[in-house]
């Protein structure tokens, strides 16, 4: 990143700034079992998120996405970098003070399964942040559990009951409802509809928006799902390999993304009408190692547009391209004129689009004609068939 450049979130003061942050994990082995190697899962990635607002969080698996959430909120200890909420230093607060800040910052974790203890009813799940907190009165508890439950649109009755007796959508919102019980400012959502049906996760996508207008919540949406991601996020981050390549509104993303890995993966996003193609964009190679990543530019190894030697040797600054449109690319600029040159898009994808084309219009060409015609024709076939000797010629 340019130097005192800082990707910020718009005009006043971000809830949370996450500035050069680094995570690696060490890897050990020998008899001694020293560090022989480094997993570099956030390498200086830098943000703002700011009040009010649902920042996406996209990428591939492995690239970054819930280790970063999880930084942010203090649950594992960053390498280096800062992280600020709400103007305070999180990685610099001791033990007691960072307590305190916890009931300002909630995580919804992505399987609604493992993420609830089965041996505990509902009611002390939930209620297990507030007596954290030093609500020690059971009855002033159990009010503001059956309160929340309310708000998450599950029966107060429940709270006696056990993980194991509700839905994947239900334990969702119990996991919701735990989060929001002690009135957070900030709620990192990791995955949260992933493991949902698509009916249920649109329920609980529409009442997280519900309670983010209502509670006044800022969010952290992490998900591979670029679709949920457009339809929920003000402003949407790009994760490869451990840095951010790409951030801006979701409407500029969507309409002019300006890194070619975001375009591959904005190709993938599937049409609900079967009868509309996308060009789809095959992306070549796997992701490299975050043990050993590539040289220069990570994504150089799989990237079309490639430019030897600058992008396996030199690094790409995350700098504004435009207004508030930020990438991390050589040639962002360039790359319309660069995607011609290269055949950016594979001609065996459109060719099997112009196939599935030519079957629809057949079909709607069918289904246009008279129906005594179609009965005209099977009529002739089956006759044709019943003069046919048993076992063929």
């Amino acid at each position: 990143m340019s130097a005192g450049a800082t990707p910020a979130a718009g005009d006043g003061k971000p809830l949370v700034r996450v500035q050069n942050l680094v995570k690696y994990f060490p890897l050990r082995g020998g008899i001694l079992q020293r560090t022989v190697a480094e997993v570099k899962a956030v390498d200086d990635v830098t943000f703002d998120v700011r009040a009010g607002e649902v920042f996406g969080l996209v990428g591939e698996s492995g690239c970054g996405k819930t280790t970063t959430g999880r930084l942010l909120l203090r649950l594992i200890e960053p390498t280096s970098g800062t992280v600020e909420f709400d103007g305070r230093d999180l990685t610099k607060m001791k033990s007691d003070e960072l307590k305190k800040t916890r009931s300002d910052m909630q995580i919804v974790f992505q399987d609604p399964y493992a993420s609830l203890n089965p041996r505990l009813p509902i009611g002390e799940i939930i209620g297990e942040g507030l007596s954290n907190m030093g609500v020690r009165d059971r009855h002033q508890r159990e009010e503001r559990v059956a309160a929340i439950l309310d708000k998450v649109g599950l029966r107060r009755y429940y709270i006696n009951r056990y993980p194991h007796e509700f839905s994947g959508g239900q334990r969702q919102r119990i996991g919701l409802a735990r989060a929001l019980v002690l009135e957070p400012k900030f709620v990192v959502a990791d995955e949260p509809v992933s493991a949902l049906d698509v009916s249920i996760q649109s329920q609980v996508l529409n009442l997280m928006a519900d309670l983010k207008d209502e509670l006044q919540l800022t969010y952290l949406f992490i998900s591979h799902n670029l679709s949920v991601v457009e339809h929920i996020s003000d402003r949407v981050g790009v994760m490869y390999l451990g840095k951010l390549v790409e951030m801006s509104s979701t409407e500029d993303l969507f309409k002019n993304p300006k890194h070619p890995y975001t375009k591959f993966l904005l190709s993938a996003i599937p049409k609900p009408d079967p009868r509309q193609h996308r060009q789809r964009l095959i992306l070549s190679g796997d992701v490299p190692s975050p043990i050993n990543p590539p040289t220069g530019c990570r994504f150089h190894t799989r990237c079309p547009i490639a430019q030897f030697p600058i992008c396996s040797e030199q690094q790409p600054a995350f700098e504004l391209k435009s207004t508030g449109h930020w990438a991390a690319c050589h040639f962002a600029e360039q790359t319309k004129e660069l995607e011609k040159e290269s055949g950016f898009v594979a001609p065996a994808i459109e060719a099997v689009d112009e196939e599935a084309a030519a079957i629809g219009q057949a079909e709607r060409s069918a289904a246009s004609e008279p129906e005594d015609v179609l009965e005209s024709e099977l009529d002739e076939e089956a006759r044709r068939r019943s003069s046919e000797p048993l076992g063929g010629e």
